[in-house]
């Protein structure tokens, strides 16, 4: 029998089931209970906004877009939505689906912590990032009703220790690859919990560039210290 929660029909295709079986073998419960909620906070932003999207797309990307913090698909050296994205991609690819349908995904996946930016791609692609931002900041929280937050969070109940735990999640998957999350906000997770991270700073990369422009480098107040380039 299809589940619907808040009013969302959960998909139950061949493919979403398939899909359900291996996040669930995968994840800790942490990530697949928010996973879900990330998917129903996403199709009912659709829902509201009067967006036309695919379901099962959504159903995908919001499953797998924490893929990438799991050992069994992290790498060495990508950033952790990649390996998400990645991990979904050979999914779908296994599974028969088009090359135009599995861009969308990985694009949502990918993106997901690219603030700004999914919000002008395919509604997907939004979607995701709009499940997200709900389900782990609290963005528009009162967008959704009282009534739906609470059918959603009955059939995916958040952990008491919700907050501290998904951040912590965060840091185990991206603490031994520190440098790819430069420009993402993975950085503010690892600024928090690991004491060894230092942060990459944009201004200083390019301070500290190999270019000679006949100057010395003038430092910027935040800047960590910068080789000064040759006169």
């Amino acid at each position: 029998m299809r589940q619907t929660i808040a009013g969302i029909a959960i998909p139950d295709s061949s493919l979403a089931r398939a899909a359900t079986q291996l996040v669930r073998d995968t994840e800790p419960d942490l990530l697949f209970h928010h996973s879900r909620r990330v998917f129903l906070f996403g199709a009912l932003t659709g829902q509201r906004r009067g967006l036309r999207f695919d379901a099962e797309l959504l159903y995908v990307g919001a499953l797998f877009h924490d893929m990438g913090l799991v050992p069994a698909h992290s790498s060495a050296d990508e950033r952790f939505e990649v390996d998400g994205a990645n991990a979904a991609r050979d999914f779908l690819q296994a599974n028969g689906v088009g090359e135009t349908d599995i861009e969308q995904v990985w694009d949502a996946i990918a993106l997901h912590t690219t603030p700004g930016i999914p919000r002008h791609k395919k509604p997907v692609v939004a979607l995701v990032t709009a499940g997200v931002e709900m389900d782990v900041l609290g963005l528009a929280y009162d967008d959704f009703s009282a009534e739906e937050r609470d059918a959603v969070v009955i059939a995916h109940p958040r952990e008491a220790n919700f907050k501290e735990s998904i951040i912590a999640a965060f840091a185990e998957g991206t603490r031994h690859k520190p440098e790819t999350t430069f420009g993402n906000v993975k950085a503010d997770v690892l600024a928090l919990k690991d004491p060894g991270y230092r942060r990459l700073n944009f201004c200083s990369l390019i301070l500290g560039s190999a270019w000679n422009d006949g100057r010395a480098v003038h430092r910027c107040p935040d800047c960590s210290p910068t080789p000064a380039a040759a006169a």
